[in-house]
C-alpha cells in the first residue's frame, strides 16, 4: 500500500498523521480525567500505527508510471475485508443484544456489555462499520469503470478509509463507555463528528474530482445515487450533530436543539439517513451489479433516472411519520404521512427495474447464488418499501409503533434489502478483483445464502408477530373501560418470539461467517505469482475500455 504512494504522497500522508497524533495526544492530556482522554489515546496509537508504517516504505522506489493506465483497485480490496470483519463483529453483537432480551443476565453484571451501551454498538458496527465500508469500497470500484478514469491520486482513498473506520472505532469504543449524545440514532460526541465530517468531505471530493477527469461523457445513473448518498448524508450529519461542548477537555456537549424541534431534527435525520445511506447508496450498488452479473442491460434506464428524483425529493419531508400522536403540529405529521405513501411509486420502480433487467436471465438467477442474492434484495426492497409507506398512515402507525413490528420493518430492510445486495456486491467483485476465476466454494457461497434468506424471515416473521401482539395487547379493554393486560403480561408474552429471533440473527450470524471464510480463502488461494503482478492492476485497462452502457 504505501510502496504505491508517490514520494509526495508519502510525505503528505505523514504529516497528515502526525498533525493527527498531535491532535490525540492534546485530546488524551486535556481529558485525562474524562473517557475524551480514553480516545485521545487510541487516536494517538492509531497514528503512531500509521507513520511507522509509512517510515517503514518511504524509501521504496517510486512506483511506476504504467500504474496511470490502470485502475486503482486496493482501496477497495481493504474496504470490502472491513466490511466483512464489521459485519461478523456487529452481528455477532446484534445476537448478543436479542439474547439478552431473553436471558437478562448475560449482561454478566458489567456495565459496559449492558444493553444499553451494546445495542448502539451492534447498530453503528453493522450499519456505519459493515454498510459504510461496502458503500465506500464498491463506491470507488464503480465510479472508475463507468467513468473510464483512474482515481485522481492514490492517497486521498486511504485517508478515507483510514479515517473513516476510526471513526467507527471512536462509536463503538464510545458507545461501551457510555459517550453518547442520547438521541433516537446513538451519536458519538462532538470531536468524533467533527472528524467524520473531514473525512466525508475528501470522499466526496474523490467523486467530483474522478467525474471531472471522465473519459466517459455519460455519467451512469449508479454514480447519481453514490452521490445523493454522500452529499446528503454530510448535510444531515452536521445539522444533527450541532452541538456546544461542555468544555474542549470534556467528551459532553449539550444539542443546538431542544423540545419538539429536537424530535423533528431527530427524525429528519433518521429516515432521511435511512433513505439516503440506507437506500441511495446500495441503489447505487445495485444498479451497477446487478445487471453486471446478469449480464444485462438495465431494464430502463430512464425508469431509473425518474426513481432517483423521486427517491430524492419525496424522501426529504417523509420523517415525521415518525412523531404521529406527538406534540409536532398535525399538519406537519400529515405532510410526512403523505409524502410517505407517494414514495411507494419510485421506490417500487426501483424494485421493479431490477427485476425486470433479470427478464432472460432467470436460468442464471436459478444457477448463480451471488446474483440470487441480488434478486433477494431487490425483492425484500419492494416489500420493505411498501410496508414503510403502510405503516406511515396514522390509524397503522397507532397499532404498530413503538412495537416489535418497526424492529421487524427495520431488519426486513437491514438483512434482506441492505445486507443481501452487499453480499452479493462482494461476491462478484472478490474474484474480479483478485484474478479468479469464482470463489474458493460456490458451495458455501450456496449455504451462505440460505442461511441468510431463513435467518432473515425467522427475524422478521419473528417481530412482525411479536409487534402486532404487543400492539393488540397494548389497547385492549375490559367491559369496566381499563387495559385488559398489564404492560409486563405483554412483556412475558414476547418472550418465545424473542427467542425466534435470536435464533434467527444466529442463522444469519453463520452465514456471514461461512462468507468471511470463503472470501479469506479466496483472496488467499490466489496464486502468489498473479497476486503479485495484479496488485495494482484491476481486471482491465484504461484505455479503450468502454463503461457499462445504459438500456432503454
Amino acid at each position: 500500500m504505501i510502496a504505491q504512494l508517490t514520494t509526495n504522497e508519502r510525505q503528505y500522508a505523514l504529516v497528515l498523521l502526525i498533525a493527527l497524533a498531535v491532535s490525540g495526544l492534546l485530546l488524551a492530556i486535556v481529558g485525562r480525567d474524562d473517557s475524551l482522554g480514553a480516545h485521545g489515546t487510541l487516536v494517538f496509537l492509531a497514528a503512531l500505527g500509521g507513520i511507522f508504517g509509512v517510515i517503514s516504505k518511504y524509501y521504496s522506489p517510486e512506483p511506476s508510471k504504467t500504474r496511470l493506465e490502470y485502475y486503482y483497485d486496493d482501496p477497495t480490496k481493504v474496504g470490502i475485508i472491513l466490511a466483512m470483519v464489521w459485519a461478523v463483529f456487529g452481528l455477532f453483537v446484534g445476537d448478543w443484544v436479542a439474547w439478552q432480551l431473553v436471558y437478562p443476565e448475560l449482561t454478566f453484571d458489567a456495565a459496559w456489555s449492558s444493553f444499553g451501551r451494546i445495542r448502539p454498538v451492534h447498530t453503528t458496527s453493522v450499519i456505519f462499520g459493515f454498510g459504510g465500508n461496502a458503500l465506500i469500497a464498491t463506491s470507488l470500484y464503480v465510479l472508475q469503470r463507468t467513468s473510464r478514469a483512474r482515481l485522481p491520486d492514490q492517497l486521498s482513498p486511504w485517508f478515507v478509509l483510514f479515517g473513516y473506520n476510526l471513526f467507527c472505532l471512536l462509536a463503538v469504543t464510545g458507545y461501551m463507555m457510555g459517550i453518547t449524545q442520547s438521541k433516537e440514532y446513538a451519536e458519538p460526541e462532538w470531536y468524533a463528528d467533527i472528524w467524520l465530517v473531514i473525512v466525508w468531505v475528501v470522499y466526496f471530493a474523490i467523486y467530483l474530482r474522478t467525474l471531472a477527469r471522465r473519459k466517459e461523457p455519460h455519467i451512469y445513473v449508479a454514480n447519481w445515487y453514490y452521490m445523493a448518498f454522500i452529499l446528503v448524508v454530510a448535510i444531515l450529519h452536521i445539522v444533527n450533530n450541532l452541538a456546544v461542548p461542555v468544555s474542549l477537555g470534556h467528551a459532553k456537549s449539550y444539542s443546538s436543539f431542544s423540545g419538539v424541534q429536537d424530535a423533528m431534527t431527530q427524525w429528519w435525520y433518521g429516515h432521511n439517513a435511512v433513505a439516503f445511506f440506507l437506500t441511495a447508496g446500495f441503489l447505487g450498488m445495485m444498479y451497477y451489479y446487478l445487471p453486471k452479473r446478469a449480464n444485462r442491460p438495465i431494464f430502463s434506464y430512464r425508469l431509473s433516472i425518474i426513481s432517483f428524483w423521486g427517491i430524492t425529493f419525496f424522501y426529504m419531508w417523509a420523517g415525521s411519520h415518525h412523531l404521529h400522536y406527538t406534540a409536532l403540529p398535525h399538519w406537519v405529521q400529515t405532510l410526512g404521512m403523505t409524502f410517505s405513501v407517494m414514495l411507494l411509486v419510485p421506490s417500487w420502480a426501483s424494485a421493479a427495474n431490477a427485476l425486470l433487467t433479470l427478464n432472460g436471465a432467470w436460468d442464471k438467477v436459478r444457477d448463480d447464488a451471488t446474483l440470487r442474492f441480488m434478486m433477494v434484495a431487490a425483492v425484500f426492497y419492494g416489500l420493505s418499501t411498501f410496508e414503510g409507506s403502510f405503516m406511515a398512515i396514522r390509524t397503522v402507525n397507532a397499532l404498530s409503533h413503538y412495537t416489535d413490528w418497526t424492529v421487524g420493518h427495520v431488519h426486513a430492510g437491514a438483512l434482506g434489502w441492505v445486507a443481501m445486495i452487499s453480499f452479493g456486491a462482494i461476491y462478484a467483485s472478490v474474484p474480479w478483483l483478485w484474478k479468479r476465476e469464482g470463489m474458493y466454494s460456490a458451495k458455501l457461497v450456496e449455504v451462505h445464502f440460505w442461511l441468510a434468506v431463513v435467518g432473515t424471515i425467522v427475524y422478521v416473521f419473528a417481530m412482525w408477530n411479536s409487534g402486532i401482539i404487543q400492539g393488540l395487547m397494548w389497547r385492549t379493554y375490559n367491559e369496566s373501560g381499563t387495559l385488559a393486560y398489564s404492560f409486563i403480561e405483554s412483556v412475558v408474552a414476547m418472550r418465545p418470539y424473542y427467542i425466534a429471533r435470536a435464533i434467527g440473527g444466529l442463522l444469519f450470524l453463520i452465514g456471514a461467517v461461512v462468507g468471511f471464510y470463503n472470501i479469506w480463502m479466496t483472496i488467499r488461494t490466489a496464486p502468489r505469482a498473479i497476486r503479485e503482478a495484479v496488485s495494482d492492476k484491476p481486471d482491465s485497462v484504461l484505455v479503450g475500455t468502454p463503461a457499462l452502457q445504459p438500456g432503454e
